[in-house]
């Protein structure tokens, strides 16, 4: 078990597996990779004592917004996503960091009589961006890019 140093409370969530999605946190502002146009902006901030990422997304599209809870279950060994909008719509993912990305994926579901999947990988860039790409699968190959957005870091000025 770790110990803050700062506080000496035990910290329950700090091993490299539960940091392993540091990398998104942070204010953004998301644009498409495909024509760099505005997507939305995103809050992504570790909260329960760093137990969770949590993604507060505001789209660029008529008032669509959306949360996830994203968090490290050491019982199963994986990351774990739940996503909720205001459209109603949930997705629940799971899967781990291979390198500099965390690719999570759905379990199946069908869909007009075939089975598909989605796969969201978030891959950390040198330059501190971070792409979120969710690809819908059909037995492993892909069929459609559901979104491709580029997350750039909001950086606030200090007025002087």
């Amino acid at each position: 078990m770790v110990l803050y140093a700062q506080d000496g409370k035990n910290c329950n969530c700090c091993s490299d597996n539960h940091r392993a999605f540091d990398f998104w946190v942070g204010e953004w502002k998301v644009v498409n990779c495909q024509d760099g146009s505005y997507a939305g902006s995103s809050m992504v901030q570790k909260e329960e004592e760093g137990c969770v990422v949590r993604e507060n997304w505001i789209s660029a599209k008529a008032a669509y917004t959306g949360t996830s809870l994203n968090f490290y279950n050491h019982e199963i060994n994986q990351w774990e996503q739940l996503w909720v909008d205001n459209a109603g719509a949930v997705l629940k993912l799971k899967g781990n960091r291979e390198d500099d990305q965390m690719v999570l994926t759905s379990d199946e579901f069908e869909k007009d009589g075939k089975t598909y999947r989605n796969r969201i990988t978030w891959t950390k860039n040198d330059d501190g961006t971070v792409r979120q790409l969710w690809e819908v699968l059909e037995n492993d190959g892909m069929v459609s890019i559901a979104f491709d957005g580029l997350y750039q870091k909001v950086h606030k000025t200090k007025n002087r």
